[in-house]
């Protein structure tokens, strides 16, 4: 095999490794998200089928994602969530893979899922106080994105 020859598989090599970690990236920031939207909708101890679709729609629609693909991620969130000790877990590949405006649709989406329901109760809101200190939003920017999801889901 020539030097040529050698190289370029190398190259290729490092371009298929660059694809596949660009890959898990994705998939684990997917999972991320939706594992925090499950979280938003299960911590009041009831996770309606209101909250359920909203789940659904918000990462179908952030993501670009297909019905089974949707599917798969939510069922993927559900047992990230379950098994999970904490949110930094989730919290800071956010941070590592969002730029802010990023992290602020996070918060709002968050927002989004626990007023699905109707109510919002002070475990709920507590929680995407959490997640957005953890993730970098501030205090200004949680209380504005709070507003604007409140346009959008009457409470």
């Amino acid at each position: 095999m020539s030097l040529w020859n050698k190289l370029k598989d190398l190259v290729e090599g490092v371009d298929a490794d660059a694809s596949r970690a660009g890959n898990l990236q994705e998939e684990e920031l997917r999972l991320s998200a939706g594992a925090l939207l499950v979280t938003a909708g299960t911590i009041d101890g009831n996770f309606d089928a209101d909250e359920k679709r909203k789940v659904k729609a918000l990462l179908q629609t952030r993501f670009a994602l297909e019905p089974k693909e949707v599917r798969q991620l939510f069922e993927g969130s559900e047992v990230r969530e379950r098994d999970a000790v904490d949110l930094y877990r989730f919290t800071s590949v956010l941070c590592r893979q969002l730029d802010q405006d990023g992290r602020k649709r996070i918060v709002e989406m968050l927002w989004e899922v626990v007023m699905a329901d109707g109510v919002v109760d002070e475990f709920e809101s507590n929680l995407v106080w959490r997640v957005a200190e953890l993730i970098g939003v501030s205090t200004r920017d949680r209380v504005i994105l709070r507003k604007k999801a409140e346009e959008r889901v009457p409470v």
